[in-house]
């Protein structure tokens, strides 16, 4: 009775050898990898603007302006490194969807990159995301795949890629690891270049934000690797499990709702999020971050998103800090993405009104701050915060 061999019968020498190899995928390849690294030559670094304090405090404070990148947010190195880290391990193919779950500004990049290779890229988003968002994934070529409830992302990107034959590429699982945090142009390596020159070239605090989390997890990384004394502060939004989850250490934690801050916070603690990386958590109140977001324009003309405002709010609170303490230094957070894509919502007074937010007592504490240098309480201005690590 004969069967048909379940794997490869050995050689007369007992030597088993599959070969899978494909010279017109491996051309793909080598092509598709030259287009996404070329696309890091073209773009020119990010700039780091100054953000106006009072001259006498002796304190620096830098945004690094991520919405210059091509796809204009931050989120277009994670896209780019994201790619190359598929790509490298075989799991993007030629013709085969990319499939990826975000809130918006990261689907847009991937949707950009995937233009570039030449597959197509559905992005899994919540309902709510911002028209403007959408308009830009459909520009550049991808698709957008929704959802009511946030939560469900992450299963049914997995689903869809299963049922396409394409690949999940899961930003928040692989965020921390696709980039190389050691150096090769990473985003901290080239805010501690371009401070080579200014007056407190290594700051005393750099703060992000958390998405994925694979930017604090960079940051504080590279700081450690490089035996620097900045700390890193993540500030957290409403609706979001990371501070909670870090003051508390359970890995658990989760939320019923997701953020209204977009790009930023999420229902669940994400695999890329390391906590025992950064110093610091706040828990910043959205109407705080939209708040500093109006501030930011009206002081120096640049309208970005509200996750810029949350890390801006926490920056200066930080530098509040420094000169209760006499102290001065260099303060960096990051401009994350620009304020057009949420005129319908962020700068839009009637989508406050729908929701309920006053942002009027987190403007004046501003205010107040920048002429007199004193935190001031008010509302809760600085949300909820744990201590630094020890």
């Amino acid at each position: 009775m004969s069967s048909t061999p379940r794997g490869p019968a050995p050689d007369p020498a007992g030597t088993l050898d599959v070969d899978r190899s494909d010279s017109a995928y491996r051309d793909w390849l080598k092509d598709a990898v030259r287009k996404v690294r070329a696309d890091a030559n073209r773009s020119a670094d990010t700039h780091l603007l100054r953000f106006p304090l009072p001259e006498h405090w002796g304190i620096d404070l830098y945004l690094k302006d991520e919405s210059t990148h091509p796809t204009g947010s931050l989120k277009h190195r994670l896209a780019r490194s994201l790619f190359l880290y598929g790509l490298c391990n075989g799991w993007v193919r030629p013709g085969r969807p990319v499939i990826e779950a975000s809130s918006g500004s990261t689907a847009v990049s991937e949707a950009y990159f995937a233009q570039l290779i030449g597959v197509p890229f559905v992005a899994v988003m919540p309902r709510t995301t911002s028209a403007e968002k959408c308009r830009l994934i459909e520009f550049h070529g991808g698709r957008c795949h929704f959802v009511d409830d946030p939560r469900s992302m992450y299963e049914e990107s997995a689903a869809l890629a299963a049922r396409t034959g394409g690949h999940y590429m899961d930003q928040f699982t692989y965020a921390e690891r696709a980039t190389d945090w050691r150096g090769n142009n990473n985003i901290a390596e080239s805010i501690y270049r371009q401070l080579e020159l200014e007056r407190h070239p290594h700051p005393a605090w750099i703060v992000a934000t958390a998405g994925t989390g694979g930017t604090s997890a960079t940051l504080a990384r590279y700081v450690h690797y490089l035996q620097y004394d900045t700390r890193i502060c993540v500030a957290d939004p409403e609706n979001s499990c990371f501070f909670d989850g870090w003051t508390s250490g359970d890995a658990d934690v989760g939320t019923d709702c997701g953020s209204r801050i977009e790009g930023i916070g999420r229902p669940r603690m994400e695999p890329s999020f390391l906590p025992g990386a950064i110093d610091r958590m706040m828990k910043v109140p959205d109407a705080a971050s939209i708040a500093t977001i109006r501030v930011l324009e009206r002081l120096t003309g640049h309208r970005a998103g509200g996750s810029t405002g949350t890390g801006l709010w926490s920056a200066l609170k930080i530098a509040a800090e420094m000169v209760a303490g006499g102290r001065t230094g260099s303060v960096v957070t990051l401009l994350c993405d620009p304020g057009d894509r949420y005129l319908d919502k962020y700068y839009s007074d009637s989508w406050l009104a729908a929701q309920g937010i006053d942002i009027a007592p987190y403007t004046d504490a501003l205010d107040a701050l920048l002429a007199t240098g004193i935190w001031r309480d008010g509302p809760r201005p600085g949300g909820r915060e744990a201590p630094a690590a020890p």
